[in-house]
C-alpha cells in the first residue's frame, strides 16, 4: 500500500516537472519568435530609408530593366530590323544623308616607282544617323556588334578610286565594327588594305619628291542622296609615328575635298588624303653616283700612259665603257619605261661620254702619230742623209758633199717653212730633226728659189697634256652644274 502511494508521489511529480519545461520552452520559443520578427522589421526599414536616400544621391544604385541587357532579347527584335527596308537610305526621298568620315594611317607598306602605286593599311570609320536604329536605353550608351550585323543594315558603300587591290582583314574574324546608340547614331570602321595609283614625276629622279594620294568616294549616291565629308577637318586623318619607309621621308599628310563628275552618273563627293614623300639619296649616290664618277677619273688614268704601251691603253678604256654600260643598264631595269629623261640619266650619260671621249683621244693620238711618222719616213727617203736627228748641236754634213750646213738650233725656223706634230717620247724628251735643203734644187723645192729650212718637230705627247687639263676640269664644271639644280 505504502508502495503504491510512493509510485504515484513520482508520477504527479513527473508529470509537474514535464508541465513546468514546456511552457518555459514555448515562452523562449515565442521570445526567438519575436527577435527574428523584429529584426526583420528593422533591416527592412533600414533598406526602405537607403532606398530613399540613395533615390536623391544617385539613381544609378537602383537599377530599372534594361531590354539590352536582357540575354532573351534579340539584336534584330530590339533594332527592329524586321520593321523597316534597309535596302533603302535613311530618311529616303529628304535631304541627303551626311556621313563624316576619319581615317587612322597603320602603314604605309611599299612605294613602287615600275608599278607606279603604293600599299597602305588603315582604319576606316563612317559616322550617320539612322532613326530606324534607334532603342530605348536607360543604362547602356551604345550597343556594339561584328560584321553580322551589318550585313543586314544600310551602311555607306565607299570605295578606293583608281585602286588596284584592296581588301579587309580577316584575322581571326572580320576586322569590322559596329556600333549603335541609342538616338540612332551609328559608327562603322573597318580594317582595310589598299593598293592604289600614283602618277609620279621621275624627272628629276633619284632627287624628286613625290605626292601621292588616296581617294575614298560612294559608288552609288551622288551628292543628292549622300553627303560625304571629313568629320573633323585635317585632325580627322591621324597617323602612327612609327611609320617609316627606306627609301622615302615621309614629310606631311593633309586632307582635301571636291567634287567629282561622271557624265552619264552626276556629282559625287570624294575624300583626298594626300601624303608627301622625299627620297632617299644616300643609298643612290653610294650605288649608282660614287660608282660613275670613279670609272670616270679610271679613264683619265690613260692620260698619263705612253702612247705606245697599246696593251695597258686599250682595255683600260674598254673596260670603262662597259662597267658604265653596266651601271646605266642597272638603273633603268629597276625603273618604268618613261618617255622623258631622267636626272640620273642625264648624270649617267654625260659620264660615258667622258669615258667614252677618253678612248676617242687615245685613238687620236694613235692615229696622228702614225701620220706623222709616215711622213718623216717619207722625209728621209728623199733626203740624201739624215743629220742632226737626237741632237741638233752635233755638226751636220759637209755642204760641199751634201748641200746642208751646221745651224744653230735657235736660228732654226727663221727661214723657210716649219712643221709642228705632237708625240710623246720616254721622259717626256722632244726631238728634233733640222736639215737645210738646198731650194735651188727644182725637184727638192719646187717653185722656190732661195735656199731655206724645214724644222720637223716631233710632239704628239701634247694631246695628252692638255687632256689632262681639260677632261677634269669639264667633268668638275657638269657636277657643280648638276648638282646646283637638282638638289
Amino acid at each position: 500500500m505504502c508502495t503504491m502511494q510512493v509510485d504515484t508521489v513520482l508520477v504527479l511529480f513527473c508529470v509537474c516537472l514535464m508541465g513546468v519545461s514546456g511552457r518555459s520552452a514555448h515562452q523562449r520559443g515565442d521570445k526567438l519568435e519575436t527577435y527574428k520578427q523584429s529584426r526583420s522589421r528593422r533591416e527592412t526599414s533600414r533598406m526602405d530609408d537607403g532606398g530613399a536616400h540613395s533615390k536623391t544621391a544617385s539613381p544609378i544604385l537602383k537599377r530599372g530593366p534594361d531590354m539590352t541587357k536582357s540575354p532573351m532579347t534579340k539584336s534584330e527584335q530590339l533594332l527592329r530590323i524586321d520593321d523597316h527596308d534597309f535596302t533603302m537610305r535613311p530618311a529616303f526621298g529628304g535631304p541627303p544623308i551626311p556621313v563624316g568620315v576619319d581615317v587612322q594611317v597603320e602603314s604605309l607598306d611599299t612605294i613602287s616607282e615600275v608599278d607606279m602605286d603604293f600599299t597602305m593599311t588603315l582604319y576606316l570609320r563612317h559616322y550617320w544617323k539612322d532613326e530606324r536604329l534607334s532603342f530605348t536605353s536607360t543604362n547602356n550608351q551604345s550597343m556594339t556588334f561584328d560584321s553580322r550585323l551589318a550585313k543586314k543594315i544600310w551602311v555607306p558603300d565607299m570605295f578606293f578610286v583608281h585602286s588596284k587591290r584592296s581588301f579587309i582583314h580577316d584575322t581571326t574574324t572580320d576586322n569590322v565594327m559596329l556600333r549603335v546608340y541609342p538616338d540612332g547614331n551609328v559608327l562603322y570602321s573597318l580594317r582595310v588594305t589598299v593598293t592604289a595609283m600614283c602618277n609620279m614625276d621621275l624627272s628629276r629622279f633619284p632627287l624628286d619628291t613625290q605626292t601621292c594620294s588616296l581617294e575614298i568616294e560612294s559608288y552609288a549616291y551622288t551628292d543628292d542622296d549622300l553627303m560625304l565629308y571629313w568629320k573633323k577637318g585635317n585632325e580627322s586623318l591621324n597617323t602612327d609615328e612609327r611609320i617609316s619607309l627606306s627609301q622615302f621621308l615621309i614629310q606631311k599628310f593633309h586632307t582635301t575635298t571636291k567634287l567629282a563628275f561622271y557624265s552619264s552618273t552626276g556629282w559625287y563627293n570624294r575624300l583626298y588624303i594626300h601624303f608627301t614623300l622625299r627620297r632617299h639619296v644616300f643609298f643612290f649616290l653610294l650605288q649608282t653616283y660614287f660608282p660613275a664618277t670613279l670609272m670616270v677619273m679610271l679613264s683619265w688614268v690613260s692620260f698619263w700612259i705612253d702612247r705606245r704601251a697599246v696593251p695597258a691603253r686599250v682595255p683600260l678604256g674598254i673596260t670603262t665603257v662597259l662597267t658604265m654600260s653596266t651601271i646605266i643598264t642597272g638603273v633603268n631595269a629597276s625603273m618604268p619605261r618613261v618617255s622623258y629623261i631622267k636626272a640620273v640619266d642625264i648624270y649617267l650619260w654625260v659620264s660615258f661620254v667622258f669615258v667614252f671621249l677618253s678612248v676617242i683621244e687615245y685613238a687620236a693620238v694613235n692615229y696622228l702619230s702614225t701620220v706623222q711618222e709616215r711622213k718623216e719616213r717619207k722625209l728621209r727617203e728623199r733626203l740624201p742623209c739624215t743629220c742632226g736627228i737626237g741632237n741638233p748641236d752635233d755638226a751636220m754634213c759637209d755642204p760641199q758633199i751634201t748641200g746642208y750646213t751646221t745651224m744653230d738650233v735657235n736660228s732654226i725656223g727663221n727661214y723657210g717653212t716649219a712643221g709642228n706634230y705632237g708625240m710623246p717620247e720616254n721622259g717626256g724628251r722632244q726631238e728634233r730633226m733640222f736639215a737645210q735643203v738646198v731650194l735651188g734644187d727644182p725637184q727638192l723645192t719646187g717653185q722656190v728659189k732661195r735656199p731655206g729650212y724645214v724644222n720637223i718637230w716631233i710632239d704628239t705627247h701634247a694631246i695628252d697634256k692638255y687632256s689632262r687639263m681639260v677632261f677634269p676640269g669639264s667633268y668638275v664644271l657638269f657636277n657643280i652644274i648638276y648638282w646646283s639644280i637638282y638638289s
